[in-house]
C-alpha cells in the first residue's frame, strides 16, 4: 500500500505539520490577547478619573510591587493598550512582535524580581506575574493568527513622527509645569524630566524630582499630550499599506482582453480601466477584480471582470490580498448576480440603489408619459441646437483638446469625482471606441457634453455629463433623446444612463398605504437633495422609461459600514483629507484626472 496515497497533505509537509496547534485554539488564543488589552485599556482609564482607584494601582505600582502588563494606572498606558487591541484585532504582525517583544521583556523582568524575597513574599505579585506569562502564553500560541503585514515605509515615519512629536510635547509640557511649579529651585533638567516621566504615567514616577510640584490638571494634561504623541506614533508603525501599485501596462492590456469577451456582462466593466486601481487576476486567469486602497479599505467597484465560472478564484485571491494588508473587503455597485457569488465567500449585501438601463428597441417619444421629454427637445432644437456623436478615435486632436478644456471647465466644483462608475481621464488614445456626443448653439459653440465607455459589443454606460451653467433648461433631456434615437447608427442596442441612490424609497415611499418608517426615510432623502443629488437623479432618469437593475453594497461586517463609507466618500471624491501642495501635485501625476460619476455636473 502507498501511504502517501491515503495521508492527509497537511500531515505529509513535515513532522513540524504534525504539531501545528487547532485553528481553533489558536483564535481563541489571539481572541484573549485582544480582550487582555482592551480591559487593561478601561482600567488605565480607570485610574485616571477615580482616585481611590488610582491610590491602589499607585500603590501596587511602586516599590515592592508590580503591576500586569500595560496596567499603570496612566493614559499613555491606555491609549498604547486601546490602539495594540485595534491592530491586534485586525491580525497585524508588527503588533504582534511589539506586544511578544515588550510583554515578554516585563515578564522575564518579573520572573527575575521574583526570585527576590522582597518581591516574592507579595501575592499580588504573584499574580502580576501570572497574567502577564498568559497574555506572552497566549501571543505564542495566537503566533499564526497575525500574519497582516504594513507598509513598508512604517519605521521610517514612525521615528519622525515619533521624534517630532516627542519635541512638540515635551516642550509643551515643560512650558506648563515651568509656570505652574510650586516649589521653588527647580532647574530647567528637573522641568523636562518632571514633564517626560508625567508623560508616562500620572502615578508616583514623577514623584522622584523634589524639586517640582505641579498641579494634576497639568500632570494630565502632560500625560494626554504623550498618550496622542504615542498614538501617532503607533498609527505610522502599524498603518495599513496603501495601495501604490496601481494598474500596469501589462495589467490594462489583460483587462482589454477580458472585456473584449466578457464586457458585455456588466454595464461597470469598463470602468475597471482606472488607472488609480490595482487588478488581482483569478489564478486560471480568466477573471480580475480592480480595487483601491482607501483609508485602510479594500475598495472594488462593480462585478468581477471575466468568465463567470473564474470569479469565485478572483474572489478568493482578492480577500486573501485583503487579509494580508488588514485590509476591510468591500465592494461598491455590484450587480445581483455578483452579490451572489461574493456572498459565498461572506460578504453581506446593502441595496445602494438602482442603475437606469434604457433598451433601445423599447424606446419611444410617443404617449403622455413621454409628453415632458418630447416637449423639452421640440423646444432645444426649435432654439438651434445640434447633437454631434462620434466616436473618439473620430474627433480630430484640435477639438477633442477643446471638449477636455470645456469639460474642466463645467465642472462642479474644483474637485474632480469619480471612482465606482467614472473612467477617470478623457481623450485617453486607448478610449478611442468611446462615444462623444457634443451638443452646439445656433452660432456653433459648444455647450454641453456627454461621453460614453463601451459596454461590450452593442452597448454603452454614461461616464461624463457637464454642460454650461447659462444654457438652456432641458438641454440634457435633447442630448439623451438625441442619442437614443440614433443609436442605430453606432450599432447600440442598449444604454446605461445616471445611477439612482435609493431609488426604491423615493418609488416605494410616495406610494399610497406606504409606512410610517419608510415615509420617514423618504423625507430625510428629500431633504439632504437639496445638497446632493439624489431624488433629481431619479427623476431625471424615471423620464426616459428606464429598466432599473439594482445595485449592491457588499461588506464583510456591519460594523464596517460607517468605515467603508467614509472610504468611499474619498474614492468618489466627496471627502478630500487636506495634504500638502506637493503631495497633492505628486497625486495628481500619478494617477489621471477623474471626472464626475454618472450625474455630476448637471
Amino acid at each position: 500500500m502507498n501511504l502517501q496515497q491515503h495521508t492527509p497533505p497537511d500531515r505529509l509537509a513535515s513532522p513540524a505539520g504534525r504539531r501545528r496547534l487547532p485553528p481553533r485554539l489558536r483564535r481563541g488564543a489571539a481572541s484573549a490577547t485582544v480582550w487582555y488589552l482592551r480591559l487593561v485599556a478601561v482600567l488605565n482609564l480607570a485610574a485616571v478619573v477615580s482616585v481611590p482607584f488610582h491610590d491602589e494601582i499607585q500603590e501596587h505600582n511602586v516599590g515592592e510591587y508590580f503591576t500586569p502588563y500595560l496596567a499603570t494606572a496612566g493614559l499613555v498606558s491606555a491609549a498604547l493598550a486601546l490602539f495594540l487591541a485595534l491592530v491586534m484585532r485586525r491580525r497585524k504582525r508588527a503588533a504582534w512582535i511589539f506586544n511578544l517583544l515588550l510583554a515578554g521583556g516585563l515578564f522575564m523582568l518579573y520572573a527575575l524580581a521574583m526570585t527576590q524575597e522582597e518581591f516574592n513574599r507579595h501575592v499580588t505579585n504573584w499574580g502580576s506575574l501570572v497574567l502577564s506569562g498568559l497574555f506572552v502564553a497566549a501571543l505564542l500560541v495566537g503566533r499564526g493568527e497575525f500574519r497582516a503585514v504594513g507598509d513598508r515605509s512604517n519605521p521610517k515615519l514612525a521615528l519622525a513622527v515619533g521624534a517630532g512629536g516627542a519635541l512638540v510635547s515635551g516642550a509643551i509640557g515643560t512650558l506648563l509645569v515651568a509656570a505652574t511649579n510650586t516649589l521653588p529651585g527647580a532647574t530647567l533638567t528637573d522641568e523636562i524630566a518632571y514633564a517626560l516621566l508625567r508623560g508616562i504615567s500620572v502615578g508616583p514616577l514623577a514623584d522622584r524630582v523634589d524639586a517640582v510640584h505641579a498641579p494634576r490638571w497639568v500632570d494630565i494634561l502632560i500625560n494626554i499630550l504623550i498618550a496622542a504623541t504615542f498614538l501617532l506614533v503607533l498609527y505610522a508603525c502599524f498603518r495599513a499599506p496603501r495601495g501604490r501599485a496601481l494598474l500596469s501596462d501589462d495589467d490594462e492590456h489583460r483587462l482589454r482582453d477580458l472585456l473584449a469577451v466578457h464586457g458585455g456582462r456588466d454595464s461597470l466593466g469598463y470602468f475597471a480601466l482606472r488607472r488609480d486601481k490595482t487588478a488581482i487576476f483569478s489564478p486560471s486567469g480568466k477573471a480580475a477584480i480592480t480595487y483601491r486602497a482607501v483609508g485602510g479599505v479594500s475598495l472594488a467597484s462593480g462585478d468581477p471582470i471575466g468568465d463567470p465560472e473564474a470569479w469565485p478564484g478572483a474572489i478568493d485571491a482578492w480577500l486573501a490580498e485583503a487579509r494580508r494588508h488588514a485590509w476591510t473587503p468591500a465592494v461598491m455597485g455590484a450587480s445581483e448576480e455578483a452579490g451572489l457569488i461574493y456572498a459565498r465567500h461572506g460578504l453581506d449585501a446593502l441595496e445602494l440603489g438602482d442603475e437606469a438601463i434604457v433598451e433601445i428597441a423599447d424606446f419611444t417619444l410617443e404617449g403622455r408619459a413621454m409628453r415632458v421629454v418630447r416637449q423639452a427637445h421640440n423646444r432645444i432644437r426649435r432654439a438651434g441646437y445640434t447633437a454631434h456623436i462620434r466616436r473618439h478615435e473620430d474627433i480630430p486632436d484640435d477639438e477633442m483638446a477643446l471638449l477636455i478644456d470645456k469639460a474642466d471647465q463645467w465642472r462642479d466644483g474644483p474637485t474632480e469625482r469619480g471612482f465606482s462608475m467614472a473612467l477617470g481621464r478623457l481623450g485617453d488614445p486607448g478610449d478611442d471606441r468611446c462615444v462623444m456626443l457634443e451638443c452646439r448653439d445656433a452660432d456653433g459653440e459648444p455647450r454641453a457634453l456627454l461621453s460614453f465607455v463601451p459596454w461590450g459589443e452593442h452597448g454603452l454606460s454614461l461616464d461624463l455629463m457637464r454642460r454650461e451653467r447659462a444654457c438652456e433648461n432641458g438641454l440634457m433631456e435633447f442630448m439623451v433623446v438625441e442619442l437614443l434615437s440614433r443609436a442605430d447608427e453606432l450599432g447600440v442596442r442598449r444604454v446605461s444612463l445616471n445611477f439612482a441612490m435609493f431609488r426604491s424609497v423615493f418609488e416605494r415611499g410616495a406610494r399610497l398605504g406606504a409606512g410610517p418608517v419608510l415615509r420617514l426615510w423618504r423625507s430625510l432623502l428629500t431633504f439632504f437633495s437639496r445638497w446632493w443629488q439624489i431624488e433629481s437623479l431619479y427623476r431625471a432618469n424615471a423620464k426616459y422609461r428606464p429598466v432599473w437593475e439594482p445595485r449592491f453594497l457588499l461588506f464583510a461586517k456591519s460594523s464596517d459600514i460607517p468605515r467603508i463609507g467614509m472610504a468611499s466618500a474619498r474614492a468618489e471624491g466627496f471627502l478630500t483629507p487636506p495634504s500638502l501642495p506637493a503631495l497633492r501635485n505628486r497625486r495628481r501625476s500619478a494617477t489621471s484626472e477623474a471626472p464626475a460619476p454618472k450625474g455630476a455636473g448637471r
